[in-house]
C-alpha cells in the first residue's frame, strides 16, 4: 500500500529545527566520541545526551527500569507515541568504533525536530538513552520491564561504512565458558593436575571441527579469557569467552546445542568440569517494519544518498543489535547511514578516527532528518497510524494479562 505524502510545511518545520540545532547536534557527537565509556559505565555520555533536550523542554527522567545509565526524554502530548533510540558505550580500547556517538547525536536531532511539530502531527516524543549495547543489552532490559509498551514506533539510524536500508543481523549468545580443573606442580607432580586449559584447548579444535557443518549465517568466535597464571602451575581454571550467532533464533538455539557439546567435549577429554553461563540477554535478529522502511528510503534518497540495492543488503550481516528484539515486538527501523571511513570497517580503530570527520557529521544530520521526517510521513497516513495504534493496544492487553498470571 503506497504511503501518504506528508504536509511539505510540517517537513519543512521539522528540518529546520534540526538545521537550528546543527552546531549543538555535532558538537554533542564529538563530545561524546573524546570520552568514550563502556557498557553500563556511560555516566557522561548521558548528561552530554540529555543536556540538549533538557534545554529544548524535554522532560528528563535519569536511571529508568533500575539501570543507572538509562533515561528516557519527553515531549508533547499527542496520542501517536513515537521512541527514538540513543546508544552512547564505547568498545574496549577502540573507543567508539561503531560509532554510537553518531547515533546518539542524530536521535537527539530527530527529536528537536518532530519537538517542532509534535502538535501539529498529533505526537508525543519520546528519546531512550539505552546503555550497553556492545555488551549487555540495555535495550533488551528495558524492553522486558515494559519501559517501551506505548510506543507506536521505534526509530534509530547506526553508522557504517555504506547506507543501507535493509539492514539485517544476527541473533546472538554471548557466553562465559569456564572449565574447572586441579592445580599441580607441572614438573615435579603433573599427574595430580587436571588441566583446565587443555580444556579449553579441546574445545577450541572441537568448535574449529564443527564450523565445516554450520548452517549458513551460523557463527562461532571467541577469546581466551583466562588460561592460567603460570607456566609452573597446571591451570585449575580456564574461560573462554564466545559469541554464538545465527540468521534467525531458531538457527541459533541449534548452533547453542552444537557447541555445547564441544564445550563438554573438551571437559570431558582433561577430568575437568565446566559451566556455561550467558553474559547478557540473548539478541534476536532485526525484523523491521516495511512501510516504516519504505518512508526512510523515500525520505534518505531525497537527501541525495544512495542506499544500496535491497537484494545486495540481504547478502550483508551487520553483525548483531539488540534493537532486534525492540523490532520484534514494536514496529521498528535500524537503517545504516554511511560515512567515509577510508575502507575501514566497525570495529576498527580507523572507522572510531572517522566517527567524527565530516562526513560523520553529515551522517548526524542526515540521519536526524530522515528519522524525523519518516516518523512525520507514517503520522500523517491514517492507515499506518490506525495500524501503529492497534498494534499499542495489543501489546498492552498482552501486558496486562501476564500481570495478572
Amino acid at each position: 500500500m503506497a504511503i501518504t505524502q506528508a504536509d511539505p510545511s510540517v517537513l519543512a518545520a521539522a528540518d529546520s529545527a534540526i538545521a537550528a540545532a546543527r552546531d549543538q547536534l555535532i558538537a554533542l557527537s564529538h563530545a561524546i566520541h573524546a570520552e568514550p565509556e563502556l557498557a553500563f559505565e556511560e555516566y557522561r555520555s548521558v548528561d552530554k545526551t540529555i543536556e540538549p533536550l533538557r534545554e529544548h523542554g524535554f522532560r528528563i527522567d535519569k536511571g529508568i527500569a533500575d539501570l543507572p545509565t538509562a533515561f528516557s526524554a519527553e515531549y508533547g502530548s499527542g496520542d501517536l507515541v513515537v521512541g527514538l533510540f540513543a546508544e552512547y558505550d564505547a568498545l574496549p580500547e577502540i573507543g567508539h568504533a561503531c560509532g554510537h556517538n553518531i547515533i546518539a547525536a542524530s536521535t537527539v536531532g530527530a527529536a528537536l525536530g518532530l519537538a517542532a511539530v509534535a502538535d501539529a502531527c498529533g505526537l508525543t516524543v519520546k528519546v531512550f538513552g539505552t546503555p550497553a549495547e556492545e555488551s549487555g543489552g540495555g535495550k533488551v532490559l528495558m524492553l522486558e520491564r515494559g519501559v517501551f509498551d506505548d510506543l507506536a514506533m521505534a526509530l534509530m539510524v547506526h553508522p557504517g561504512p555504506e547506507d543501507i536500508v535493509e539492514a539485517r543481523s544476527l541473533a546472538l549468545a554471548d557466553l562465559s565458558v569456564t572449565f574447572h580443573g586441579r592445580e599441580s606442580h607441572a614438573s615435579a607432580a603433573p599427574q595430580y593436575g587436571r588441566n583446565a586449559l587443555d580444556a579449553v584447548t579441546v574445545a577450541q579444535v572441537a568448535l574449529g571441527l564443527l564450523r565445516q557443518h554450520l548452517l549458513p549465517g551460523q557463527q562461532l568466535h571467541g577469546i581466551v579469557g583466562s588460561g592460567g597464571v603460570a607456566p609452573n602451575i597446571v591451570p585449575g581454571h580456564a574461560e573462554l569467552l564466545y559469541y554464538l550467532r545465527a540468521g534467525d533464533s531458531a538457527a541459533l538455539d541449534d548452533l547453542m546445542q552444537r557447541a555445547s557439546a564441544c564445550f563438554e567435549a573438551g571437559a570431558l577429554a582433561t577430568g575437568c568440569t565446566h559451566d556455561i553461563r550467558k553474559l547478557a540477554p540473548t539478541y534476536t535478529e532485526l525484523t523491521p517494519d516495511s512501510a516504516l522502511r519504505s518512508a526512510y528510503r523515500e525520505q534518505i534518497e531525497a537527501l541525495g544518498r544512495v542506499p544500496i540495492a535491497p537484494e545486495l543488503a540481504a547478502a550483508r550481516p551487520l553483525g548483531s543489535t539488540d534493537m532486534g528484539n525492540v523490532t520484534h515486538v514494536i514496529p521498528g527501523i535500524h537503517p545504516v547511514i554511511g560515512i567515509d571511513a577510508g575502507g575501514a570497517v566497525t570495529h576498527q580503530p580507523a572507522f572510531a578516527a572517522a566517527a567524527v570527520n565530516a562526513s560523520a557529521d553529515r551522517a548526524v544530520l542526515d540521519g536526524a532528518t530522515a528519522l524525523a521526517r519518516t516518523a512525520i510521513t507514517i503520522a500523517g497516513d491514517q492507515f499506518h497510524r490506525d495500524r501503529l495504534s492497534e498494534r499499542v493496544l495489543q501489546r498492552q492487553f498482552q501486558r496486562r494479562q501476564e500481570d495478572i498470571r
